[in-house]
This record gives structure tokens, sequence and C-alpha cells, in this order.
């Protein structure tokens, strides 16, 4: 599909992208070519090609979600710089 500079400005436009003569032209042909590419793609017959979400196929590589005992809480607290019965205390954000 060969586009023309006054597509190419009007996309720009609508993109708010000031471009000089130079890159209209450059992207006249650059943006023209891909369409090209894009239309050759679309002419291939794919019908006998099943539908696959994934090119590569899917592994789960996360472990069982099993529950486990959690820390023991001075454990947990051990490096707090402040805390107060059993949590951890940092400063308020919220006026009252």
């Amino acid at each position: 599909m060969k586009l023309t500079p006054e597509v190419v400005r009007h996309v720009a436009e609508l993109a708010r992208l000031e471009l000089s003569e130079a890159e209209i032209h450059r992207y006249t042909e650059q943006l023209s070519a891909i369409l090209d590419y894009a239309a050759r793609i679309q002419a291939v017959d794919t019908s006998q090609v099943p539908p696959t979400p994934y090119v590569l196929s899917r592994v789960n590589v996360l472990r069982d979600d099993a529950s486990e005992p959690s820390l023991p809480v001075d454990e947990a607290l051990a490096n707090a710089p402040d805390r107060e019965d059993g949590f951890f205390r940092v400063p308020a954000i919220f006026e009252e």
C-alpha cells in the first residue's frame, strides 16, 4: 500500500508530532514498506493452521501452592527499627 505524504502528515498531526519535510518523505517510504509487508503476511493461507495463543510451549515454572509454617514473630521483626505488640510500627501518614 503506497502512502502519500498527506496521509503521513495527517497521522503526524493526530499524534501531535512535528515532522520536517525530510522526515515526512522518509516515513512515507518506511510506513508504505511496513504496510506492504503486512499485506504479504495477510495473503498467506493459514486455514489449515490451528489457532495458537502462544508460539512457545508454556510450562508452569512455579512451585505448588502448599501451606507452610510462617516465620515466628520475633524472627520476622528481628530487623524492624520499631515494633509494638508483635507488629511493625511505622509513622502515621494520615491526619486525624
